[in-house]
């Protein structure tokens, strides 16, 4: 044996054993076997003597010995990175046969990369610290730009100007856009959830963020991209349903929606190390390093793909028995909202695409040309993608440095398998099963298993993104995966039960006996709003028998409002059992939904039994939801631990939860900062950095000025998660002060967030909040789940917390994101007291907490059981 076949055959053994014990499928070599390295030659034999080069030469090896198989046909790739020059493209003639797979199999690391590295820098005269480069040969555009692994933040900051929309854009306050650079590379972006505190929502919806690019600027006129303009701030009314839209997806007046949070990708705005942006004109890339980064050694990398792999099987031929093991796919980016479709975001990343688009548009049914029979929006594409197929495997590999979803397992996707892969640094979502629309070619998704996965820190840019979205399919299983750290909601299936918000019958469709089980979420819904941790919608099936099944997960520490578990718009015959849900910002289950299928309005059929929750409701039946024989959690200490500790990754695979990756680095940017002053100081709340970056966050920098002076606040992150606010005091009264925030981990400390509205510090009105209203307690024998809607008149400065006092002598304070962000809209608050006698009768006082103090209390009585 040679020196090179020892050196090759001992790199793919080391490999092995690096991807850990889920990797004891890994095939041995046989005969067939293609063996690939990035030192080969594609004129080479393809042995593991005499490896050849590329992916796509070991494809053509692959399909020429492929008829023939009688055993599996593994192609080995060697660790290191395999440049892609246009994606990998599979059909049918890439599947195993006779029984047998075809494997692509990685080793060590091994990185299949549609990116470009990008060298050649030098200093800008003229501009200290900025450097420039040419951009990479046959590359016109780029969303992202990579420093050893590390996603560099596109030139963004607030904008210069006011603006006051009209019909085609804006009329600014000044011409400064129009004097910068390139107005039409600029994206304007809507970031939404809640109203708090000095903080507005813009965008479609509490869930969404769009996004739209300028068309052009000229003096004060400005005008937005066509048809993302359209899409994103027009809607269809109904004629006599004020402020309904008739896709009944967001607000009907989107007035206040218009107003933009911040610019995104301006040369003028590259003031920050960390910061990039590409002069598509020149061809130039500039780059503003951090103070450690040197830009000779760097790898320095753009992507220029839109796709890595992309299957495309069809109904007569699919593609088959196909794995990707031990593969990391990066560096691959997503176009279209750079383009003048921009993103026009409905939900889960789905987007009105089109002209007319949103004239049309998921509207079948209720105006002349309106789309049937779903609702013919548009997914995000998968930068790995594969459509039409049976038995497609992803196993052991990262998913990481993509632009767009990170898996799409589209039309016709059946029995496929992703199992133990990590999904982390994604501009979307992370997979996707399924769609929402008519399946192509008339084959269904079904029998996808999702399970053992770990997806985190996503999505980084198209922040109402999901980690797990699924839409119209039957015998799906997502299991057994752990979620955190995420912006939206975690995991959404289901899709068209907006019309029961008008007394129609869901859209029907062809979903059926899909199953959510046994899923460990926490940190989710860190920037947006009206989202859960699991996320239903529609008709999941034709009866409880084989509707939804929503089954031992577990699931906490949600940051905005919205539910664990939500049963949302048209939701029937879901079954909601023996899962264990806390930390939620208004209801752990919630809500029922009528069923408008026939004349009788039927109600909706859910079941909500054996669950360990704080929600606490008693058993009955409420519009056909039946809820029996759950639990209520004094503490999260009480849940079963055979629940707890069957949630999330099984043993087997839990070695996915160390594995490395690429990109470790200072936390993100926290995001929508708001705040009010009293005399002397301010109170400071932001929604939490989505992506950790390989360190966890200890704590929160703030930093305060008032253009002069400026102050510097360091807060625990434990403190600041308790309290969801944190104070800045030592103002001084009479001044006007905006407030920055940044995060830091043992990397050191990221990006600081776009700065708050300014605010003058001084002594407010002397005035209380009023009495929360709809005090109830739920009681089991040892704790009571107490209840209760926030005050909408808080007196002059907003809640902060609650003040329970129990008859038994305690004070306890009630603190949390949950008692800020349910104030504005007075959504329910919720919370167990424990520590309770059986049989004992307790009072519970209840007041809300300003800046001013403790206002009118409200008062409810409760027997304990027993």
């Amino acid at each position: 044996m040679t020196r090179h076949t020892t050196t090759l055959a001992a790199t793919l053994l080391l490999g092995a054993a690096l991807l850990g014990p889920g990797t004891a499928a890994v095939a041995q070599p046989g005969r067939q076997d293609v063996y690939v390295a990035p030192g080969g030659s594609d004129s080479a034999l393809g042995t593991a003597a005499h490896p050849i080069r590329t992916v796509a030469r070991a494809q053509q090896l692959a399909r020429d010995r492929a008829p023939h198989l009688t055993t599996d046909l593994t192609i080995h790739l060697a660790p290191g990175v395999f440049r892609l020059d246009k994606p990998l493209t599979l059909d049918a003639r890439d599947s195993g046969t006779g029984g047998h797979r075809i494997i692509w199999q990685g080793s060590g690391r091994t990185v299949l990369s549609g990116g470009r590295q990008v060298t050649g820098w030098r200093p800008v005269p003229g501009h200290a610290g900025l450097f420039a480069a040419p951009e990479p040969a046959g590359m016109d555009n780029t969303r992202q730009l990579y420093i050893d692994g590390v996603r560099e933040q596109r030139a963004q900051g607030q904008l210069p100007v006011k603006l006051t929309a009209t019909d085609t854009g804006y009329t600014a306050s000044a011409d400064t856009l129009a004097h910068w650079h390139d107005p039409s590379d600029i994206e304007l972006v809507y970031t939404a959830g809640e109203a708090l505190w000095n903080v507005q929502r813009n965008g479609l919806g509490q869930w969404t963020e769009p996004r739209c690019p300028i068309a052009s600027a000229t003096g004060t006129t400005i005008t937005m991209a066509q048809p993302c303009w359209d899409n994103s701030t027009r809607r269809v009314e109904f004629p006599d349903i004020p402020g309904r839209t008739v896709n009944m997806v967001g607000p009907g007046d989107l007035t206040n929606g218009r107003q933009p949070s911040f610019v995104d990708n301006a040369r003028e705005l590259l003031d920050t190390p960390g910061e990039w942006y590409l002069d598509r004109s020149a061809r130039t890339i500039y780059y503003l390093p951090r103070a450690h980064e040197d830009l000779r050694h760097a790898d320095v990398e753009v992507p220029a793909l839109e796709k890595l792999v992309d299957g495309r099987g069809t109904a007569t031929a699919p593609i088959q028995d196909v794995a990707f093991r031990g593969i990391q796919f990066s560096y691959a980016t997503w176009l279209t909202p750079s383009s003048p479709e921009g993103f026009s975001e409905i939900q889960a990343g789905y987007t009105n695409t089109g002209v007319g688009a949103y004239a049309t548009q998921g509207l079948c049914g209720f105006v002349t040309g309106g789309t049937c029979p779903y609702a013919s929006w548009t997914k995000e594409p998968g930068n790995v993608s594969v459509s039409q197929s049976r038995r497609v495997e992803f196993s052991d590999d990262v998913f990481t440095h993509l632009g767009a979803a990170g898996l799409d397992l589209g039309d016709g996707a059946q029995d496929a398998t992703v199992r133990a892969n990590v999904f982390t640094d994604i501009s979307g979502n992370g997979v996707e099963v399924g769609g929402v629309d008519q399946p192509q070619g008339g084959e269904m998704t079904s029998g996808v298993q999702v399970t053992d996965n770990h997806l985190y820190g996503l999505p980084r840019e198209f922040h109402g993104g999901v980690p797990i979205v699924n839409g119209y399919t039957q015998h799906d299983t997502i299991a057994h995966n752990e979620i955190d750290h995420v912006a939206y909601s975690a995991i959404s299936v289901g899709w068209g039960g907006w019309p029961d918000k008008i007394m129609q019958p869901a859209t029907p469709n062809v979903s059926h006996d899909n199953v959510i089980a046994d899923n460990a979420i926490h940190d989710y819904m860190l920037a947006l709003d009206d989202g859960g941790g699991i996320y239903t919608q529609g008709i999941t099936g034709t009866s409880l028998t084989d509707g939804e099944k929503v089954t031992g997960n577990v699931i906490h520490g949600q940051w905005g409002l919205g539910k664990a578990v939500y049963t949302d718009n048209g939701n029937t015959y879901e079954t909601i059992s023996g899962n264990v849900l806390y930390g939620a910002a208004y209801f752990d289950v919630g809500t029922p939904h009528v069923d408008y299928r026939d004349a009788l309005g039927n109600n909706d059929p859910t079941l909500i039994q054996g669950n360990y929750w704080e929600q606490g409701d008693r058993d009955g039946t409420n519009k056909g939801v039946i809820t029996t024989g759950n639990h209520l959690l004094s503490t999260p200490a009480a849940a079963p631990a055979s629940i707890v500790s069957a949630a999330g990754i099984e043993p087997t695979y839990r070695w996915v939860l160390q594995r490395p990756v690429d990109g470790r680095s200072a936390p993100d940017a926290p995001s929508r900062v708001g705040t009010f002053a009293v005399a002397g100081k301010l109170y400071v709340t932001w929604n939490p950095t989505v992506a950790e970056n390989g360190s966890p966050v200890t704590a929160y920098v703030l930093t305060t000025t008032d253009g002069t002076h400026r102050v510097t606040t360091t807060v625990p992150a434990a403190d600041f998660l308790r309290t969801g606010y944190a104070t800045v005091p030592g103002l001084t009264d009479g001044r006007a002060y905006t407030v920055t925030v940044a995060a830091r981990n043992a990397l050191g400390a990221g990006f600081a967030s776009l700065p708050s509205a300014p605010v003058t510090v001084g002594a407010p009105a002397d005035s209380l909040a009023a009495a929360p209203t709809g005090a109830k307690a739920l009681p089991a024998a040892d704790a009571v789940s107490l209840h209760w809607t926030p005050p909408k008149n808080t007196g002059a400065t907003p809640v902060l917390a609650y003040r329970i006092t129990v008859s038994d002598g305690r004070t306890i304070t009630a603190v949390g994101r949950d008692a800020l962000v349910s104030q504005p809209t007075a959504k329910g608050m919720t919370r167990v007291i424990d520590g309770l006698t059986a049989g004992t009768a307790y009072t519970f006082t209840i007041a809300a907490v300003t800046g001013n103090g403790a206002g009118a209390p409200v008062s409810v009585t409760a027997k304990t059981t027993g």
